[in-house]
């Protein structure tokens, strides 16, 4: 298929996605729901036999996802974790040493920790934003350097371009899960990284309707390591979930225009408020977070904060119960604000020492922000947090 890749803007990479030029081209790309292709004969060079191994509307979005990293084609998963865990088959083997980030989605360090720990990986949790703690935890058997940035759900930033170097000197990789943020708000790869990493159910697809994940990265002997790994494993995305994540890349830099302003708005709003403890985001962050953040984001920071009430979880907890416009969901990416709370949804499976050891206390929720109103979204917020209040201040009353 030819693209418009050659020097157009992200904007009009995400909305002719998966659009050919040639004449008759679909303005929609096809859905091809078929789990094999006919051949002419035994010597056959048709670009596709079985839809485990590649399809056509899954290889127009890996072409796509890889235009907007300035590319060749990504290698597109069922989830984010498949494509997480076909990066650490085709990179450790065991007695190899990953380091991880202390702050990443839970789904990762489950991983680790409790399959690849198994087949005789180590893994060192570390806070990636302190550059001088992972060189610290750097080996001579150390593979892979992963980290998320900004951080689920603390919104802490590691700076790409260093850990990159101490990845290479050590003879690692640099692997950066770019969920939140996505290409259209950070480029990963730009920076140093060797893969990005995305679960393209979140921002990419963006309406809750398709699972997926994709890595991104520009060396082809890797990328072919990475294809016969999903080959031999099976995890290659559903072709129906790849077209609708086509259609939802279309809109992804308007979405996330809107999603990072409201976030950028709403998060300034809470940290004014009283009863909220702490705001999380990298525009609030010190001085040094935010050089980072407008060194490494091209020009917004993202649809999602976090915050901590007063009164820890039985206030997150009221106000879980409580919001209206906010949905309570283990999510983030879509087109509706979600609330979760970390502790017992994304991050349920990491013991609690090692929660609270990567800033996640038990009374943190995360927002990911959508295209409401901001000013409703803050209302939802601060009701339920007044209204989870009263009920404390009536008890305080009753017992003077």
């Amino acid at each position: 298929m030819t693209t418009i890749r050659s020097r157009a803007s992200v904007e009009t990479l995400c909305a002719h996605a998966g659009q050919g030029t040639r004449d008759g081209a679909p303005l929609v790309f096809p859905l091809v729901q078929s789990t094999a292709f006919a051949r002419d004969g035994l010597d056959s060079s048709a670009p596709h036999a079985y839809s485990r191994v590649s399809n056509p509307t899954v290889a127009a979005l890996e072409q796509a996802l890889g235009d907007l990293e300035d590319a060749p084609p990504a290698v597109a998963f069922a989830t984010g974790l498949a494509a997480e865990t076909a990066l650490l088959l085709a990179l450790v083997h065991a007695g190899d040493h990953v380091v991880c980030g202390r702050a990443v989605y839970g789904g990762t360090t489950r991983l680790l920790q409790r399959v690849f720990a198994d087949l005789g990986v180590e893994c060192s949790l570390v806070d990636t934003s302190d550059v001088p703690a992972v060189a610290a935890a750097l080996r001579p058997r150390t593979r892979l350097v992963f980290a998320e940035t900004p951080a689920n759900p603390t919104l802490a930033l590691a700076d790409i371009g260093a850990l990159a170097g101490l990845a290479h000197r050590a003879g690692a990789l640099l692997a950066v899960d770019n969920t939140f943020l996505t290409p259209v708000l950070q480029r990963p790869l730009d920076l140093g990284a060797d893969i990005s990493v995305l679960s393209t159910t979140k921002f990419v697809e963006g309406h809750s309707a398709a699972l997926g994940g994709a890595l991104v990265a520009r060396d082809p002997a890797l990328l072919e390591r990475l294809r016969f790994i999903r080959k031999a494993t099976g995890g290659i995305a559903a072709p129906f979930n790849a077209w609708l994540t086509l259609q939802g890349l279309k809109t992804l830099p308007l979405r996330l225009a809107r999603q990072s302003a409201s976030a950028q708005q709403i998060a300034e709003e809470l940290a004014r408020r009283p009863g909220i403890a702490r705001v999380l985001y990298p525009t609030l962050d010190t001085n040094a977070a935010r050089a980072l953040a407008a060194r490494q984001h091209l020009g917004a920071h993202g649809a999602v904060l976090a915050f901590e009430p007063e009164g820890g979880l039985s206030a997150a907890r009221a106000i879980a119960s409580r919001v209206r416009l906010c949905r309570l969901v283990e999510h983030v990416g879509s087109v509706e604000t979600l609330l979760t709370h970390s502790a017992s949804m994304t991050h349920a499976d990491v013991p609690a020492d090692e929660r609270r050891a990567a800033g996640i206390p038990d009374g943190l929720l995360r927002l990911s922000v959508g295209l409401e109103d901001p000013r409703e979204i803050v209302d939802d917020l601060l009701s339920a947090l007044t209204a989870g209040a009263q009920p404390e201040r009536e008890a305080a009353c009753a017992t003077r």
